[in-house]
């Protein structure tokens, strides 16, 4: 499932990613229309997402149309990904990385061996 929003309340994201991440990892991508680096990780995610098709679920936030959630995440710089499980944020990064990277970090992530 990828939620693609362009608005998102903070409703929407209780139930959409706080309370699915008990059931599924959920792969947060905060982005905005402007950022040239989104525009390079949005696909890259997209394109691991399908190859993990029922691992974990990607939503897609824009960050200008979110405020409060950006805030409540301490989303200070863009493209900025949160893995969420269980309800909290268990990894985190930001810019756009390689996929090969990306597919690491999450690997590391989903077993539970998190780097600081």
């Amino acid at each position: 499932m990828i939620a693609k929003k362009r608005f998102m309340t903070e409703e929407e994201f209780e139930k959409v990613v706080i309370q699915r991440s008990y059931s599924s990892p959920v792969l947060v991508d905060f982005w905005a229309p402007w950022c040239g680096a989104c525009k390079v990780l949005s696909p890259q995610l997209e394109v691991i997402h399908s190859r993990h098709r029922g691992e974990w679920v990607l939503v897609k936030i824009n960050a200008d149309k979110n405020p409060a959630l950006s805030i409540k995440f301490t989303v200070s710089t863009i493209p900025s990904v949160k893995l969420f499980r269980n309800g909290k944020v268990i990894n985190e990064f930001t810019g756009a990385l390689p996929g090969h990277i990306i597919e690491e970090w999450l690997k590391r992530s989903l077993q539970g061996e998190i780097e600081p």
